[in-house]
């Protein structure tokens, strides 16, 4: 089952290889007229002796399990990581690399998971592909705790100085180096270089002293002598309890005659001139895109070794199911991460009393969730006792203890995030996060590079507006909901009681395509009229109508998020029995569910001709769109104030006195 890590191969073809992967960059970079040949250049050796020596991975099957993971943390070196997939044989032809950032191709700027084959991690903004790596950590511990036996594969990335410059990178390492991650093997591309100018004009610190001082293993080496890469390969697969930082001191542009060493090679072309400079310093063809037979041999050579390491796996995955029957219940239940096709109505059968805080109504749901979903882990940046989400039948987990299902990410909103992300691509298993709304904020980048990649988070968020009383304006959001709106592929669920975060928990907990948001109260929300079971079927498609007009059609529809539904509901009472309107309100708890919903079913809910007014303790933008410029927006435009809750409710309009006047004045003035 273990992988044969690969002798070093003759002279004439690693150095024939080492310059093929730098001319496709290149090649690739001159012909889209942009791009960064720097780091491709420059970490082209330890890629190729990672690549062609000990990542385990298969080019025929991207996505076997026991795979290790590869990184390449700064993504705008992408051209790099194109050269290695193309060489090794993954589907990704020579035409693509010649399509490098045009529309339609497979080689955009940024590599991105979910558009190219053998691409892990959609990296761009620095740091996140680092964090991201860590949670793919994680969840391989989590997995090996749960099916002992079973994997042994590593997380490998390439990072560079803007990853460990930036903020996120260091919540991560501190993080992983706590949980003594020693499947983490993580390549430091130290080119002393950035964008602008040297590193030293900004960063002089000691890397290596501050990631032991957190708990990391280190080790520095020339970045460009094989057997020191090699040997610094070879010690970090040899220890398990500690993640290892590889030092390797590079050269930007390693080979460019007048660029090599500066920062004019990190984010622009060559150019023609260097082009040629470098092709007849390194004595390489005028050929572009040129791959030397004996190259595109060694590299297939390779390939058909790793296709039998997998096929060996497979092997050995037959045999561990045979041997552990009641493991592989498990076992499928986390590669398929299932959920039971009737979780929403299981779940509304078992509603928890409806005149509480929707934080705590959907924690005690969240439960039953977890009961169904082995797949599901997750935690909180130190709010459990505030957010109501630790899993309560599960442990916590630790170092060297990954059995449990609650992930203590202690106070790091935007490592969480980007750990969760990491925790998602890695597959088996759906992380949820939880903290205070107002913290979305830091992580807003994790959150629009989940929706990016299509894949399945859950965020919690409490304490979801001005109602949060006393803390004040620093805590109260806002403008959050609106935000995580405005994000392309993300559904945000802000529920109105019980049955509504029954069904924004069975949306989350199914979805596959995106993240989700869970927009919770810290107050208490009254009981709403209607079926509890019929409602919740109903909020599942977004938007409903919660209260129907008497007879005819509305003369007034009122649009309603989370706690202020209950306003809305008592404000429609008055104006129909006090001003004999026909008055609907309809519940909207995921706009954005409801947008895809059919033209029909949109049209059944908000009919045509009926005037609409809006109401949401929030920003007033975005509800525009529904209730037209002749409309009425009802919310909060402000940062809040310090003061009790009920006061709050009154000093911005959002008690029912309030909105049924405002309402009034509205259809007097029309």
């Amino acid at each position: 089952m273990n992988t044969p890590i690969a002798p070093a191969a003759p002279n004439e073809i690693t150095a024939l290889a080492v310059n093929t992967m730098k001319f496709l960059a290149i090649d690739a970079i001159e012909a889209a007229k942009s791009g960064h040949p720097g780091l491709p250049m420059g970490a082209a050796d330890v890629a190729f002796v990672l690549w062609s020596r000990y990542l385990r991975h298969d080019p025929t099957n991207p996505h076997w399990r026991d795979r290790d993971r590869f990184i390449l943390s700064p993504g705008h070196g992408s051209m790099l990581l194109y050269a290695l997939l193309h060489l090794a044989g993954y589907d990704l032809p020579l035409d693509e690399l010649k399509q490098f950032r045009q529309w339609g191709s497979k080689t955009p700027g940024h590599p991105e998971v979910h558009l190219t084959p053998g691409v892990e991690v959609t990296t761009g903004p620095l740091g996140q592909g680092f964090a991201n790596g860590v949670g793919m950590a994680m969840a391989a511990k989590l997995a090996e705790a749960r099916l002992p036996g079973l994997f042994q594969h590593r997380i490998w990335a390439i990072v560079s100085d803007g990853d460990v410059m930036e903020g996120v990178a260091y919540e991560a390492a501190s993080l992983a180096g706590h949980l003594k991650l020693g499947n983490l093997i993580y390549v430091y591309d130290d080119n002393r270089i950035t964008l602008d100018g040297s590193i030293d004009e900004a960063f002089s610190e000691d890397v290596a002293a501050r990631f032991e001082a957190v708990g990391w293993r280190t080790q520095h080496i020339d970045g460009h002598d094989h057997a020191q890469i090699a040997a610094a390969y070879d010690a970090a697969l040899a220890q398990s309890e500690k993640p290892t930082l590889i030092l390797a001191r590079t050269h930007i542009g390693h080979g460019a005659p007048n660029k090599h060493d500066t920062h004019k090679v990190h984010g622009e072309p060559l150019g023609k001139d260097e082009a040629l400079a470098t092709r007849r310093a390194l004595g390489w063809s005028d050929e572009t895109f040129l791959v030397p037979d004996v190259v595109r041999d060694h590299f297939a050579a390779r390939a058909r070794t790793l296709a039998e390491v997998h096929a060996s796996w497979v092997a050995h995955e037959q045999q561990w199911l045979a041997a552990h029957p009641a493991q592989g219940a498990l076992y499928r239940a986390l590669c398929d991460r299932t959920v039971p096709d009737d979780l929403l109505e299981s779940l509304l059968a078992k509603l928890p009393p409806t005149n509480d805080a929707t934080r705590a109504l959907a924690g005690t749901l969240e439960q039953l969730v977890a009961a169904v979903m082995p797949s599901l882990v997750g935690g909180d940046a130190d709010l459990g006792g505030s957010t109501k989400t630790p899993i309560k039948d599960s442990g916590k987990v630790s170092a060297g203890h990954f059995d449990g299902r609650n992930l203590r990410f202690g106070i790091r909103e935007h490592a969480m995030g980007s750990i969760a992300n990491g925790i998602a691509l890695y597959g088996m298993f759906i992380p949820f996060t939880a903290t205070f709304l107002t913290f979305s904020d830091y992580m807003r980048p994790p959150i629009r590079l989940a929706g990016l990649s299509n894949i399945p988070v859950v965020h919690v968020f409490t304490h979801d507006s001005v109602f949060l009383g006393e803390d004040g304006p620093t805590h109260q959001s806002v403008e959050h909901v609106s935000a995580l709106r405005l994000i392309p592929n993300v559904d945000v669920w802000r529920p109105a009681d019980s049955a509504e975060c029954a069904a924004a928990w069975a949306a989350a907990a199914t979805r596959r395509d995106g993240p989700t948001e869970l927009i919770l109260s810290r107050q208490k929300v009254d009981v709403l009229p209607g079926d509890t079971t019929v409602r919740g079927r109903h909020a599942a498609r977004g938007g409903y109508v919660l209260v129907r007009e008497e007879s005819g059609v509305p003369q007034v529809v009122i649009l309603s998020t989370g706690s202020e539904v209950s306003v809305a509901v008592e404000a429609a009472r008055r104006l129909h029995t006090e001003d004999g309107l026909q008055v609907r309100v309809v519940s909207m708890p995921c706009l954005e569910v409801f947008a895809r919903q059919d033209a029909h079913y949109r049209a059944t809910v908000l009919p045509p001709g009926a005037r609409r007014a809006s109401f949401e303790a929030g920003r007033t933008d975005l509800w525009w769109r529904y209730v037209g410029l002749d409309g009425l927006v009802l919310g909060v435009d402000g940062f809040g104030a310090s003061a009790p809750g009920p006061v709050l409710a009154d000093k911005y309009s959002l008690t029912a006195d309030h909105v049924t006047a405002h309402l009034r004045a509205w259809l007097r003035a029309s």
